[in-house]
């Protein structure tokens, strides 16, 4: 069976201007809280990434409708002819698909639906998901593979702790309490950039959401949202790999539309690191680095260091003098880019599914290479950009997932990366 990669000549300096896409996570929270307006609205800077169109397709499928305007604007309404009946395929390929739950609670009684998608980076069930619906008194039967959901005449509780910081269940669980005209407090909520912005969409939506960007919220819903017109923000992981890209192939650029706040612990470890860069209003100029020095990276919620840019981070660690220490407390398989990066001769003793040792080396060799995930083939295309000579870097569609246009927008910058089949 034939099998794509990007084959990667290594050793060239990146140069120039980047723009940044809009945030991935971002678009796919306020696309589902969309569904949710009784007139439709207005979402601009959308990334045309697989994940985001995936579900757009299968919110097409529920009933919802939804254009686009321009390349990158889409009009959004749930519609009138909706169904609770739609691709269990597409629904499992995507763990964005469970933000599609509040939509069709909104309009149905009772739904079934598969477990959801997403990377392979570690056990990530739908439990914290469950247990604020059951809090709800929303009945929830495990039927073999699927799951089954019946609504109540009326919701038990108004107060609601989350079992743990969950992006996607707090997405949820907001914009869901969003259409209830009752008093909620919900507590232990994530407080990641976009999970902010889907409280300000939903808030300029006509919910009333208190205490935004902390981990206790007060919101008080109501059956009618109006449509709302809002921008999607730029996608900080995106940002954070090509900061990282500029460092570790000794470039210079600079990286435009970037929302300095959601990256401010990450850019402090990249200051540590030895990263040469100055941050402006919007955007971020990379200068050539001396050298790079091992640090500690532990993953954890916002506004820590984000998980998501732990693999890159971990290639710029592995050309870095001295030890660093990776913890990657959140996921147990999002070491799978460490084993590959050992296999371009970086000194890495991976202790334990959350703990890695990086004793940091010069350089490292071309390689042959398996991207896992859309995290860990970003990190490899990055690695591919360091040695002299031609790397091979599978995971095109789990890249695709996430990252928009990313070899294209390398290649601008003078990387040399095509696709080639095996």
């Amino acid at each position: 069976m034939e099998k794509n990669f990007f084959s990667i000549e290594g050793g060239y300096p990146l140069r120039g201007e980047v723009e940044i896409s809009g945030s991935k996570n971002g678009a796919l929270a306020l696309i589902s809280a969309a569904l949710l307006t009784s007139t439709p609205s207005i979402l601009k800077n959308i990334p045309l990434v697989s994940d985001v169109l995936g579900l757009i397709e299968l919110a097409k499928e529920t009933g919802a409708e939804i254009e686009f305007i321009d390349e990158k604007t889409v009009k959004i309404f749930g519609g009138e002819k909706r169904k609770k009946d739609f691709s269990w395929a597409l629904f499992e390929k995507m763990r964005a698909s469970i933000l599609l739950l509040p939509y069709l609670l909104k309009h149905f009684e009772d739904i079934k639906f598969p477990p959801p998608g997403g990377d392979k980076i570690g056990l990530r069930p739908i439990i914290t998901h469950i247990d604020f619906l059951n809090q709800l008194g929303i009945k929830i039967k495990k039927e073999g593979y699927f799951y089954s959901i019946r609504k109540p005449k009326q919701f038990s509780s108004k107060k609601i702790i989350l079992n743990e910081f969950s992006v996607t269940a707090s997405e949820m669980a907001i914009s869901f309490l969003s259409t209830i005209e009752k008093d909620f407090s919900l507590s232990t909520v994530a407080t990641e950039p976009h999970v902010q912005d889907l409280c300000y969409f939903l808030q300029k939506a006509g919910a009333k959401i208190e205490g935004i960007g902390s981990h206790f919220l007060k919101i008080h819903g109501s059956k009618k949202l109006k449509g709302v017109e809002m921008t999607v923000s730029p996608d900080p992981i995106e940002a954070g790999t090509f900061l990282i890209a500029f460092a570790i192939s000794k470039g210079k650029g600079e990286i435009k539309k970037v929302r300095i706040s959601d990256l401010e612990y990450f850019l402090k470890k990249m200051n540590e690191i030895g990263v040469n860069f100055k941050t402006k209003k919007e955007s971020i100029l990379v200068y050539p680095s001396n050298r790079f020095w091992g640090t500690k990276i532990q993953s954890l919620p916002h506004p820590g260091f984000p998980t998501d840019l732990q693999p890159q981070t971990s290639v710029l660690l592995a050309i870095s003098q001295g030890k660093s220490l990776i913890h990657e407390p959140l996921y147990e398989n999002r070491f799978s880019h460490l084993h590959q990066l050992r296999k371009m001769g970086a000194d890495i003793e991976v202790t334990d599914p959350h703990r890695a040792i990086i004793f940091g080396k010069k350089t490292l060799n071309p390689e042959k290479l398996d991207g896992s995930d859309i995290r860990s083939t970003a990190s490899l295309i990055l690695a591919s950009l360091i040695p002299k000579g031609k790397s091979l870097v599978s995971g095109i569609d789990q890249l695709k997932r996430g990252f928009e246009d990313f070899d294209k927008k390398l290649n601008k910058l003078g990387a040399r990366i095509k696709v080639v089949s095996s």
